[in-house]
């Protein structure tokens, strides 16, 4: 079982200089994972190479600096080549364009909408927001993947931009959170795999995926193959979500080539590195 190269499409970084990045996290409330186990680009530098991770798009940790994605953007323009950003933008305010391009010109090759997580419940109501059309037409034409946090509440309005902004490849964090529990044909999952026909979305394979999800009658040999079979493997993307997920890196990614042990040399190779550069093509090489 090889796979030639990885590239993760999910870390996040957090700087102990508070002063030149201060927190200022989406909510009010800084999440307990970016208190309790950070790392800063030299240490995430550092777990990619024992892991053997060639490249990564870094996720902003909105849980600690908000729409303020100086730190993320400083640290992967000092390693050109290896990094690229993907960060957040109130989509709903005014300026929302004028930030997106002022964010670009420092390195940003993607957007993320956060809805909820670690410090909130989900409230995917605003994502198709009419005031955020202009931003989405904007990634469009720019370039920008738009990666969306969200659970199952959120997956009509995902179909519906979708089907609205057809140019935007969109990519869905931690598969959105399906419940699998039923195991395969995995039906209370309907409304994720309802999503197949609309190409432009991808889903982002996380440690949440590999081994929260698999839990009840869910096995990683039913669910990895018809997820390869309903979506191709050229819309999922591996994600680390290092350090939010407990775990070394690579430990992580030992488990997550594990549970994809059962496909393809080619499927895997699309999850493990190829989509990432569709999804972000500043990381091809």
């Amino acid at each position: 079982m090889t796979t030639s190269r990885f590239i993760d499409v999910h870390p996040h970084i957090v700087s102990p200089d508070l002063e030149t990045y201060p927190l200022a996290p989406l909510f009010g409330k800084q999440s307990g994972w970016s208190k309790d186990r950070p790392i800063t680009i030299e240490q995430l530098i550092a777990a990619m190479d024992e892991a053997g991770v060639d490249k990564a798009a870094i996720v902003q940790a909105s849980t600690c600096y908000g729409y303020d994605m100086s730190y993320v953007c400083d640290a992967a323009a000092a390693h050109p080549g290896r990094f690229t950003v993907v960060g957040s933008v109130d989509v709903l305010a005014q300026d929302a364009a004028q930030k997106i391009r002022y964010w670009t010109e420092r390195g940003l090759t993607g957007l993320r909408l956060f809805t909820g997580g670690s410090t909130a419940a989900f409230d995917p109501s605003w994502i198709d927001d009419k005031r955020s059309f202009p931003a989405w037409e904007l990634a469009g034409e720019l370039g920008l993947s738009i990666c969306l946090q969200t659970d199952a509440g959120g997956l009509a309005q995902v179909a519906g931009l979708a089907r609205r902004f057809p140019q935007v490849k969109i990519l869905i964090d931690h598969f959105g959170r399906p419940d699998l529990s039923d195991g395969a044909p995995y039906k209370k999952a309907s409304a994720h795999f309802g999503l197949a026909p609309f190409e432009n979305i991808h889903f982002k394979l996380t440690p949440r995926t590999f081994i929260d999800d698999l839990k009840g009658e869910a096995s990683a040999e039913t669910l990895f193959p018809r997820l390869v079979a309903e979506f191709g493997a050229h819309r999922l993307a591996w994600g680390s979500n290092f350090p939010a997920s407990e775990g070394t890196l690579s430990g992580n990614l030992e488990i997550a080539r594990q549970a994809l042990g059962t496909l393809s040399e080619e499927d895997r190779h699309w999850i493990f590195a190829g989509t990432a550069q569709t999804l972000y093509p500043a990381l091809k090489d």
